[in-house]
């Protein structure tokens, strides 16, 4: 991994082998740790895709800590990029595609301890004749139910730290562009504290950007173990478990409603049960319910919720 300036554009071609060999072996290091946090083996369920390509989903359910998370490896082709995709390129539509990523999100079973989404992937569009037009995506985002200000700090300074080494303008950047992205139009609230997201990015040429990448989908670990070991043994109750049920229907609302890598998944003829596996097991929803004013619940909306800079 190479780090050259976003301003200075290398040459180097798109290297396909490169990018699957570190997202194969960086879902293989996530699944390790968690395991180790929870005690019991995760799933594995390869499959493979009628129209090209394949998958590896690692999956726990009913965990010691994990109520239910996956971390899933994808690489699929397509001889059509699906609207999803070429909605922000429309110049690129009806172009062969090739796609790769490692996704997951983790529900733990303790309402104190944050629900996690992280995700890295490209996209490569092909056309005969001209060169590929490739870019990467992704990020992580943190949704606690119970909100701590060295959780959200330690999460935050951690996306800071894996992206500043490729220009201190990311963080912020990516951090707005996370906010913005992770919002529930509808309720007009964000989904939770945030974290960093970015989209068709390329900028400086295939290291720089892989590198980048590379770099924070490194972090997650760093990000997020420490947050679930502090918080999984925190005693709770039913008022506890039933709120972190009632605020799950808010994921469950953005990610089949606005997110880009499900409909993705879903335009694209991809394996449903790993495209659902970000769904939590046990939700609820109430008609109009607001929480108690100066509850720990309420922290969360007025402190928590509202798009803050953490670092």
């Amino acid at each position: 991994m190479s780090l050259i300036p976003a301003h200075t554009p290398d040459t180097t071609p798109f290297d396909s082998s490169a990018v699957k060999t570190w997202l194969l072996g960086l879902q293989s290091r996530i699944v390790t740790a968690l395991e180790t946090v929870d005690g019991l083996p995760f799933r594995t369920d390869s499959w493979e895709r009628p129209e090209g390509g394949g998958g590896i989903s690692r999956l726990i359910e009913e965990g010691q800590v994990l109520e239910r998370g996956g971390v899933n490896f994808s690489h699929v082709l397509g001889n059509q990029l699906p609207p999803s995709a070429s909605a922000h390129r429309p110049e690129l539509a009806g172009r062969r595609w090739e796609a790769m990523g490692v996704s997951l999100v983790l529900h733990p079973r303790n309402p104190y301890a944050p629900t996690v989404h992280m995700n890295v992937r490209c996209f490569v569009a092909m056309k005969d004749g001209e060169d590929p037009v490739w870019w990467f995506g992704g990020g992580m985002d943190l949704t606690p139910y119970y909100g701590f200000e060295d959780d959200a700090r330690h999460f935050h300074a951690s996306c800071k730290t894996a992206l500043d080494p490729f220009g201190t303008e990311l963080h912020p950047r990516f951090k707005e562009w996370c906010d913005r992205y992770f919002f529930l139009k509808h309720r007009n609230e964000p989904r939770g504290i945030g974290g960093v997201f970015f989209d068709d990015f390329s900028e400086g040429g295939f290291d720089h950007a892989f590198g980048m990448t590379q770099r924070l989908g490194d972090a997650f670990l760093t990000a997020y173990l420490p947050l679930l070991e502090r918080r999984k043994d925190t005693s709770y109750g039913e008022r506890e478990r039933d709120f972190q049920a009632y605020r799950r229907g808010r994921y469950v609302e953005f990610n089949l409603v606005y997110d880009r890598g499900t409909l993705f998944g879903l335009q694209s003829g991809g394996r449903t049960e790993s495209i659902l596996m970000s769904l939590p097991p046990i939700v609820k929803w109430r008609y109009d319910w607001h929480p108690e004013p100066g509850s720990a619940e309420a922290v969360l909306y007025n402190d928590f919720l509202t798009g803050r800079d953490w670092v």
